[in-house]
């Protein structure tokens, strides 16, 4: 499948500060977003603790991550996100899309919003 890119914005949970607004590589093998660190303090998003990441060559690695809303396509929510490196891509993790109700169509390879959320 190729590369899905999405318009996101980052922001701390009380909307205090800027919002950190970028293209996110959609990741559909990563629970969780993850942010260059810099971007996220300046959003004001706060270290909350740390864990364990696999990446995608099997080398394990700990990041810190926090929490914050996260915004695209038109809808909000609040998602665990990693403090990166400051090089590094911008990623969309699952998690935050099936908060949201999009899913990947892996066909046109594009984002299409759920009709609704599962709950079975």
């Amino acid at each position: 499948m190729g590369l899905i890119h999405v318009t996101t914005q980052i922001t701390n949970l009380a909307k205090t500060e800027a919002p950190y607004k970028a293209e996110f590589l959609v990741d559909t093998g990563a629970i969780d977003c993850m942010v260059p660190s810099d971007a996220l303090r300046s959003a004001g998003v706060a270290v909350e603790g740390k864990d364990s990441y696999e990446l995608a060559d099997g080398t394990l690695i700990e990041y810190p991550y926090g929490f914050a809303r996260i915004s695209l396509m038109g809808s909000e929510t609040v998602v665990q996100v990693i403090f990166g490196p400051n090089d590094c891509e911008p990623l969309l993790g699952v998690v935050a899309l099936e908060n949201i109700g999009i899913g990947v169509d892996p066909v046109s390879r594009t984002l299409k919003r759920m009709a609704a959320k599962p709950l079975k």
